[in-house]
């Protein structure tokens, strides 16, 4: 099942992403269904900005899990927030379900650590059962650090550093693609979720992330790296987010990735 999912308060003030992610949802085209957005405004409650809208378009997407069922989940959004319905809910179908996170931020953080107060660099931590309760009451299941595996880390808060370390999650400084496949099939880990925050990429490679960070992997490598894990194991989910991209040209170079990760 494809969704389009184009949450923005999860990053703020950051409208761009709605309009982003329907330019990818303009490129699939293709059975797609959309989840409407909550018109609540953008306050700042329990630590976390846009807090009860968050929790109001959630809890539809959960709703519409549920009456679905689906078996694959394929996310056009978005912020990076949204993850917490999708990852949890793939993870309650698959005992072991590994995490692939491409993404230049952590995304690990809790409320009360966060300096933006953006629920955007929070799922994680959700994920793993920490921070707003009323958000972490949408899961459909925690998951564990050793199911985490980050790619292209590398703009991380001190107390993200500190959680990482903590729980000795998968975050290396660069991929050996070898490496991974061998640690998750170590874990005995055989589907996999791969979440995609367009800013994992160098600017070099594709300028139009809403967080650009320096030092990225380029396109090509973050082709081989999606190519190499589809030959490896199920992918049972998939997400593409944060892109700003407002023409399919702006959209051109990672074309490719988009088909990768959305095509079965």
């Amino acid at each position: 099942m494809k969704v389009f999912f184009p949450q923005w308060q999860g990053s703020g003030t950051g409208k761009s992403i709605a309009d982003g992610a329907k330019t990818i949802f303009d490129y699939i085209k293709g059975d797609v269904i959309s989840i409407p957005l909550s018109k609540l405004p953008l306050t700042l409650e329990q630590n976390i900005n846009g807090h009860s809208a968050l929790l109001e378009q959630l809890s539809d997407f959960k709703t519409l899990l549920i009456d679905k069922n689906p078996k694959t989940l394929h996310t056009i959004g978005g912020d990076c927030g949204l993850e917490i319905i999708p990852v949890s809910y793939l993870a309650s179908k698959q005992s072991n379900l590994g995490v692939i996170w491409f993404d230049a931020h952590a995304d690990i953080n809790i409320p009360k650590e966060s300096q933006s107060h953006n629920f955007h660099g929070m799922p994680l931590r959700t994920l793993l059962g920490e921070g707003n309760q009323k958000l972490k009451d949408l899961l459909f299941t925690e998951i564990k650090p050793s199911q985490i595996h980050y790619i292209g880390l590398r703009s991380i808060d001190t107390a993200e550093q500190k959680r990482i370390a903590k729980d000795h999650i998968y975050a290396p400084l660069t991929i050996d693609i070898n490496h991974l496949v061998k640690t998750l099939k170590d874990k005995k880990i055989t589907h996999l979720y791969i979440h995609f925050d367009v800013d994992c990429l160098d600017p070099d490679s594709y300028k139009n992330a809403y967080f650009n960070v320096n030092n990225g992997i380029t396109v090509i490598e973050a082709e081989d790296y999606i190519k190499t894990l589809k030959a490896n194991f199920d992918i049972c989910g998939t997400s593409i987010l944060e892109s700003v991209a407002m023409t399919e040209d702006e959209l051109e170079p990672i074309k490719n990735i988009i088909n990768l990760l959305f095509n079965d």
